[in-house]
């Protein structure tokens, strides 16, 4: 099983018990309660905690992209994608991901993955996604049913000019090239691609199509997440598709402690202010046209089976859950490093998950904490749950990470043994 280490770089100096309830932290948040300087050492702080987790023997450090929100400030996931591949030298660089539908033209992501897979000797993962309505329609205005669109026109002109060994022209529908001839290339002939979705049909028979991993990003707990996940692999097996499972990847908030009240102690308000601030309001949730009538008439099936309960949906994002309330719905994780890792292996046997992109920092959690859940799960937690899958290869992590992780994880097991 792999590990790879995420959190939204939220901004964390944000005032106790903000937003109100039911605002959410997307688009109109008042920008008077950023201090850029305190930006600045936030983004540090996520460098260094990066940094030791690629110390630890993590399989991948990921990034991602939101625009207008504190929840994650994070415009661009290439720049701080560049800052690792030049201070890390083991796990794989996770994107997970571009939206593709915001560039024009996607050449410009060709040109920045390729030189991130230059600056990193080959660790890059391409993850590619629709982008949220928020980011995609409200906060750059493009219009929700063109996403689709413009995503697949952008990622096959990606995938083309890596492996075209001459300039070609693009007459796409949103793309009009003269002249493309990438440079630099990737160090892989094709970095792996991630597809990260939360239930879109399409997404799919996208990612089942072409044998693309597919992460499921969801912070809505393990009632909410096991139809989606079930649906996508009897999805997957129906149509033929590779049953392994590295090719799955799932996001959970971990909290590990040296006792389970020591975790809800330095924790539980970390917890809660995730939750607050994740949430958007619906007016930016909901753009029309973003989500195509195939894949709503599956949702709707879906959620007139399964799912979360809408009180239990309500009390998490308002922060009225109690801490193991939370660990009991699945939303968090929590507890000592062998309780940790009896849940893990639970949820990555129920659900077929190969890839856990692990959420050791949330909300307004100070790095000393961070730093602790990220030596204690990577010391404690994940030597525990190395041998789940072993018996599948995983193609969708570089095999250059792969190999330098596994002697990191190796000299660090000796180190503990003797």
């Amino acid at each position: 099983m792999k590990f790879h280490w995420f959190a939204e770089v939220t901004y964390e100096d944000l005032p106790k018990d903000w937003p109100p309830p039911g605002k959410g932290g997307w688009m109109d948040s008042d920008i008077a309660l950023m201090d850029p300087r305190r930006m600045g050492e936030n983004y540090r702080s996520f460098i260094r905690l990066m940094q030791q987790a690629d110390r630890l023997g993590f399989d991948g450090l990921a990034v991602n992209e939101h625009h207008q929100t504190p929840f994650a400030v994070t415009p661009s996931p290439n720049l701080l994608a560049a800052s690792l591949a030049s201070s890390t030298e083991n796990a794989a660089i996770l994107v997970i991901g571009d939206s593709l539908a915001l560039y024009n033209p996607p050449t410009r992501v060709a040109e920045e993955l390729a030189y991130l897979d230059c600056l990193s000797d080959g660790r890059v993962i391409a993850g590619m996604v629709f982008g949220t309505p928020m980011d995609s329609t409200f906060a750059y205005g493009t219009p929700p049913s063109e996403v689709r669109e413009r995503f697949h026109e952008a990622r096959e002109l990606i995938l083309r000019s890596w492996k075209e060994p001459k300039p070609f022209a693009h007459n796409g529908k949103y793309n009009k090239l003269r002249y493309v001839n990438v440079w630099p290339r990737p160090v892989q002939e094709t970095p792996p691609v991630w597809v990260p979705g939360s239930s879109s049909i399409e997404t799919w028979e996208l990612v089942t199509e072409q044998n693309y991993c597919y992460g499921h990003l969801s912070f809505s707990g393990l009632q909410a997440a096991r139809p989606i996940v079930q649906g996508y692999w009897d999805y997957v097996e129906a149509n033929g598709g590779d049953m392994n499972p590295h090719r799955m990847a799932f996001t959970q908030l971990i909290c590990v402690a040296d006792s389970d009240a020591e975790a809800e102690k330095k924790y539980y308000e970390a917890v809660k202010s995730f939750n607050r601030i994740r949430n958007p309001e619906a007016r930016w949730a909901l753009a029309p046209g973003y989500n195509t009538v195939k894949s709503m008439t599956t949702q709707m099936k879906r959620d007139g089976t399964a799912g979360m309960d809408p009180e239990d949906a309500r009390r998490a994002v308002s922060g009225e859950m109690s801490f193991w309330e939370y660990d009991e719905k699945g939303f968090i994780i929590a507890g000592t490093p062998d309780r940790v890792a009896q849940r893990v292996r639970e949820l990555a046997t129920e659900l077929r998950i190969g890839q856990l992109i692990t959420s050791l920092h949330m909300g307004n959690l100070n790095e000393e904490t961070a730093a602790e859940n990220t030596h204690l799960f990577g010391t404690k937690v994940a030597p525990q749950l190395r041998d789940l899958w072993s018996e599948y290869d995983d193609h969708w992590t570089p095999k250059a990470s792969q190999e330098r992780v596994a002697a990191v994880s190796a000299g660090l097991g000796a180190t503990q043994g003797s």
